[in-house]
């Protein structure tokens, strides 16, 4: 039987290349788009040596209208889309905010104009939790209210849920979004075949962690250690990036099957925060190692805690995470270690 044709913009990224094994070990057959500006060509290979086949992949830049169209008009029977393509850290965001504007909200306005002229009809976006700011109280509902974000990253999402419920609210639209919005991924594919591999210095956490523990880094800098919380280091929502990645089948498949509303919104974690701290001790207890780690002043845009409440994405999607906090870090671990042994 033909597998279901699911373009994935960001592919090869490091959620991206999660969800497309998911997607196909689900049946369906994910086209990748990405054109390399935050990931490498390795991870082909690598979801080449999971999977035991080369999915489709076009390198291209989502920004370009033309290069999209062209890939629509190759792959032919499309039948919806999962927009992972954007760049990322908030740091950097606040460093090059055009930029951030530039391609995040530019790669989803070219991508709905291609999709309507194609007549392809469901979208996933990779929302974050970022949209909700700095709340006023926790766990974040769905419902919370979005503040004045904290960073242009945060900006550049709030912005486009914007547009899709515009899009959604025309008349003439027949597009159906399912709006995901991430906590904290962590962790890598059992097979340390895939992961998150940044270029550079780490923006997040865990890849900094890693890094240390495998001495690429001489530590690690705790950004804060005077936020109202526990121990006074930031507060997050870890989610494993395989449990992640099974949300966007979950959510594609909703799509597909035509339930839900023309815009639905889900958290998409674990319902728990832990401190920076705790995640440290954690990655001590689950891999044996020692980390060197010194505490720093507090980051520019950084918020002080946040972790979501997961009850719509149980109840309507039927989705709940898995992994614990050791086995995301775990696996963390093991695909450093794999990426030293090729090195």
């Amino acid at each position: 039987m033909e597998r279901t044709k699911i373009l994935v913009t960001g592919g090869a990224g490091y959620i991206g290349s999660h969800a497309v094994v998911e997607l196909y070990e689900a049946g369906f057959m994910p086209v990748i788009i990405d054109d390399f500006s935050n990931s490498r060509e390795s991870v082909l290979t690598g979801l080449e040596q999971i999977l035991g086949v080369r999915v489709p992949f076009h390198r291209v830049d989502c920004n370009d209208a033309e290069a999209m169209r062209a890939v629509f008009a190759e792959e032919g029977n499309l039948r919806g889309a999962i927009h992972f393509a954007a760049y990322k850290a908030v740091g950097e965001s606040i460093e090059k905010p055009l930029e951030y504007y530039q391609n995040n909200i530019g790669s989803l306005l070219t991508l709905l104009q291609v999709m309507r002229e194609f007549g392809v009809e469901a979208l996933v976006f990779s929302s974050s939790c970022t949209v909700y700011g700095v709340p006023d109280k926790l766990p974040v509902t769905e419902l919370t209210p979005t503040k004045k974000a904290n960073s242009p990253y945060g900006a550049t999402k709030q912005m486009c849920e914007d547009i899709l419920r515009d899009v959604a609210a025309a008349p003439s639209n027949r597009l159906k979004t399912i709006l995901l919005r991430y906590f904290n991924p962590i962790g890598a594919h059992a097979s340390a075949k895939i992961g998150e591999l940044p270029l550079g210095v780490p923006q997040n956490l865990i890849p900094y962690v890693t890094q240390t523990a495998a001495g690429i880094r001489e530590k690690l800098t705790i950004y804060g250690d005077t936020y109202a919380t526990p121990d006074g280091t930031n507060i997050r929502d870890y989610v494993h990036v395989v449990d992640l990645a099974k949300a966007h089948v979950v959510a594609v498949q909703r799509l597909l099957d035509g339930k839900g509303e023309v815009v639905e919104t889900f958290n998409i974690g674990t319902g728990r925060g832990n401190t920076v701290l705790e995640v440290v001790h954690a990655f001590e207890r689950a891999t044996g190692q020692k980390l060197n780690y010194v505490i720093g002043p507090p980051r520019p845009g950084d918020v002080p805690a946040i972790y979501a409440d997961v009850t719509k994405a149980t109840q309507e999607l039927g989705f709940r995470t898995t992994a614990t906090l050791e086995e995301a870090l775990a696996s963390s671990w093991k695909w450093q270690q794999s990426l030293a042994a090729v090195s």
